[in-house]
């Protein structure tokens, strides 16, 4: 099969790297950060297979990762553009506004809270607290917050990752980095 899920060399060392941190029969601990880089590595969500395939590297049932990723809004389990737009809908967020940035986001690329644009540019997706209650509405892209929102810097925001062609958020981050 030339689809096979599979780490590289190299991250499949990161991933072993990362296991042995956790004492024998707990190795289940390593699980988030694996997902991460299963998520970077394999086109920026989690299919089934490759849930599978990391439950076989963790030697833990599928349905164990299954449950841990469809419970984190940080896992995407379809594929999502390329600038993956998740706006906070938690109380401070929602109260100031979310909803209507979330509103004027659908008008302006034509799609629903969790669908993705034909072009494959922006999907748009609503999250739990992401920490930025202070300066409410916030929406992150990528490794980038963006808060204090009015319309007008959403319509900027847009414009200014269609001219850059801002690559996808697990991509921001460098695993390798991290240890």
């Amino acid at each position: 099969m030339s689809n096979e899920i599979k780490f590289n060399e190299e991250t499949l060392a990161l991933v072993h790297k990362m296991i042995k941190r956790y004492p024998e029969g707990k190795h289940k601990s390593a699980l988030l950060p694996i997902l991460h880089i299963a998520q970077a590595e394999f086109g920026g969500w989690l299919s089934p297979e490759t849930m599978d395939y990391v439950a076989s590297i963790l030697n833990i049932k599928p349905i164990e990762v299954y449950e841990v990723a469809s419970f984190y809004s940080m896992y995407n389990l379809k594929p999502v553009g390329k600038c993956l737009l998740e706006v906070c809908r938690t109380s401070s967020c929602w109260t100031r506004g979310a909803e209507d940035v979330v509103r004027h986001l659908e008008k302006k690329l034509g799609i629903k809270e969790g669908e993705t644009t034909a072009d494959g540019m922006f999907t748009i997706k609503t999250v739990e607290c992401l920490g930025s209650c202070g300066s409410a509405p916030m929406l992150q892209c990528g490794a980038s917050y963006h808060e204090n929102l009015t319309m007008e810097k959403v319509d900027n925001l847009l414009e200014e990752y269609r001219a850059i062609g801002k690559q996808r958020s697990y991509t921001d981050m460098d695993y390798k980095n991290t240890l």
